[in-house]
């Protein structure tokens, strides 16, 4: 095998446990898909759970290269994000010099689009925006609660929230340091999640916060801060479920729905078409090319993927981190 031939890649040998690197033949692509050679790829949760060999999908074969989205260039050098199925289905992610993929799947990027942040930002951004607006339906105007909000998911609802035109944006978070963050990402308030936090105790802390009802709430979280959340709500009002970080159940009643005649709606980027997730990429990518959307990240190199990888899975890294081929 050449050195033209090959590439460097991060390959999962066990369940649970990080990846290593290795030379692999480069991939060859199939009908209906093209080489793109890989610039950024994230290592999110889905990467973590699909590698732990546990997933609802069902465990991997092994050996296969992670990754279930990334950033790169086709041959005529033009930028490009893309989903893969890697950890999923059978076939290769992202974690590696190239990566075949489908056509159909590929969303085009503004020339001189920081390639690392569309990586940071990806199906954590997509997610928000999506949940924010086509299913959670915000409209101008509207106040907004971003539980959740210094993870990834949260940072980008903070700021997309307020490029959809939310009046009141107020971030909930576990962190007290990412509070000054926070409100420079365009949070009006930010409260604090505490491990104790009662039902009726945050709800009182948010309803005071956010100066009165609010209307939509982005929840990646659950738990008693979702329950607490719903008491805030303005009649009519809606939650957007994407995640169960706080809890895998929720201590809300009966009378608190049917009160306010609010909507509790789930989210999952599973249920987008692939016209909708470009769509929401395009956006995405549109708004931090201008300037207007970022997260925190950190970009560190293939060759220190198994680092990287454990630091992601055990929360030392304290922000996602990137992995540059």
């Amino acid at each position: 095998m050449s050195a033209s031939q090959s590439m460097t890649a991060a390959v999962l040998t066990g369940y649970g446990e990080p990846p290593v690197v290795q030379r692999r033949p480069r991939p060859t692509p199939t009908a209906g898909q093209v080489l793109v050679r890989v610039s950024a790829a994230p290592i999110t949760p889905l990467d973590l759970l699909c590698a732990s060999g546990s997933s609802y999908l069902g465990a991997p074969a092994l050996p296969y290269v992670p990754g279930v989205q990334g950033v790169g260039t086709l041959a005529d050098g033009s930028g490009v994000w893309f989903p893969t199925r890697a950890g999923m289905a059978p076939g290769d992610g992202g974690l590696a010099g190239y990566a075949a993929v489908a056509v159909a799947d590929l969303v085009p990027l503004p020339d001189g689009v920081d390639h690392r942040l569309i990586a940071a930002l990806g199906y954590s951004a997509i997610a928000a925006w999506s949940a924010l607006t086509l299913r959670g339906g915000l409209r101008a105007g509207e106040d907004v609660l971003v539980l959740g909000a210094s993870g990834t998911v949260g940072q980008a609802g903070v700021q997309l929230a307020r490029l959809v035109g939310a009046r009141r944006v107020i971030a909930a978070a576990r962190s007290s340091a990412a509070a000054e963050r926070l409100r420079a990402l365009g949070a009006d308030a930010v409260v604090p999640l505490r491990a104790d936090d009662d039902v009726p105790g945050l709800a009182d802390r948010l309803r005071k916060a956010a100066g009165g009802p609010l209307d939509l709430v982005l929840d990646p979280l659950f738990g008693v801060p979702a329950a607490a959340a719903l008491r805030v709500l303005r009649p009519g009002g809606r939650l957007v479920n994407l995640g169960g970080s706080a809890g895998a159940t929720a201590p809300f009643e009966s009378a608190t729905l049917r009160g306010g005649a609010l909507r509790v709606l789930g989210y999952s980027n599973n249920e987008l078409t692939a016209q909708q997730r470009a769509a929401a990429l395009a956006a995405i990518a549109g708004h931090a090319h201008a300037g207007r959307l970022t997260v925190d990240h950190q970009v560190r190199p293939l060759d220190d993927v198994a680092a990287a990888w454990q630091a992601q899975a055990d929360g030392s890294a304290g922000a996602r981190i990137v992995i540059t081929p």
